[in-house]
């Protein structure tokens, strides 16, 4: 069960880990060009996160039951890179796409997002995946509402992966998160409506499809983190932190250079809540380091 955050107090302090969180991402942007190293982005992030905004990377020397201790302040996940890769020599080149995942703590509470980048011009295909990655993550938190079911959120994902002719990668999902930087509940991007855990208020958790252009199955490297489609196909991920209102949702880990969301997405009242400068229409991002996003 997901411990519920109700306390006003500890709802705001949660809001700034996850702004805090974006930020880091907004910061990251204009350096996500080619001939950049995923190290050089690694050690950016690094030194803004400990000197400008004085918080704690919850990734570096993170190391669950059965993994080594993460190196990093950052997953950089490229091209065929599912998620968790690890930051090192891996030189950007023009039309490569790029996952960065972030989590810090912020007095005690964990901030978690993730987004994607275009390194340059992408190809066709990486620019339909993204973008329908981008549509299923959004369409999986419009499911977001008391009463409504885990499993409402992860057929609104695969539905329209599938539709598109993606998969949907199974074996990594969302997770509660809040004073802890994995707990339950466990939110699955595949599923069948009316299933699953009912959704009340106070409840936090990512939603964060992970989304293949070719097949679902996948593999891990030899580093114990790094994973990557089997059939060296793209993959694609994106990731907000959302609370459950009580009649609605609120998208946590907003920032200034967010991504407009699709134009799908209704700023109703008490549903939707995000900064109403990011409800315009996002651009194409089609140039170095640009994050991109339907709208």
């Amino acid at each position: 069960m997901s411990q519920l955050v109700t306390d006003p107090h500890e709802l705001d302090q949660m809001r700034a880990a996850c702004q805090a969180a974006a930020s880091i991402l907004d910061y990251l942007e204009p350096h996500v060009r080619p001939g950049v190293t995923t190290g050089e982005l690694d050690r950016l992030c690094m030194d803004y996160l400990t000197n400008t905004l004085q918080v704690k990377s919850a990734t570096v020397g993170y190391a669950p039951p059965g993994y080594p201790p993460f190196p990093a302040s950052i997953c950089t996940s490229v091209n065929h890179v599912i998620c968790h890769g690890i930051p090192g020599d891996k030189v950007l080149k023009n039309g490569d796409i790029l996952n960065m995942d972030i989590t810090i703590i912020k007095d005690g509470w964990f901030g978690d997002t993730s987004r994607m980048y275009c390194v340059g011009e992408p190809s066709i295909l990486a620019r339909r995946l993204i973008d329908t990655t981008y549509e299923c993550m959004w369409l999986g938190i419009e499911q977001v509402r008391p009463g409504a079911t885990l499993g409402d959120i992860g057929h609104a994902i695969q539905k329209h992966a599938e539709a598109a002719g993606f998969s949907v990668v199974r074996e990594y999902c969302g997770h509660g998160v809040g004073r802890r930087f994995h707990q339950d509940p466990q939110v699955l991007h595949y599923g069948k409506p009316g299933t699953g855990l009912r959704l009340e208020p106070g409840m936090i958790f990512t939603i964060e499809p992970m989304i293949n252009a070719g097949r679902r199955e996948i593999r891990t490297l030899a580093d114990q983190w790094t994973v990557v489609t089997r059939d060296h196909s793209l993959s694609a991920q994106w990731e907000h932190s959302i609370l459950v209102t009580d009649d609605g949702y609120e998208v946590l880990t907003v920032s200034p250079g967010m991504p407009a969301p699709p134009a799908f997405v209704k700023d109703e009242a008490g549903r939707g809540a995000v900064p109403a400068d990011c409800l315009a229409p996002a651009e194409s991002g089609r140039h170095a380091g640009r994050e991109v996003g339907s709208a």
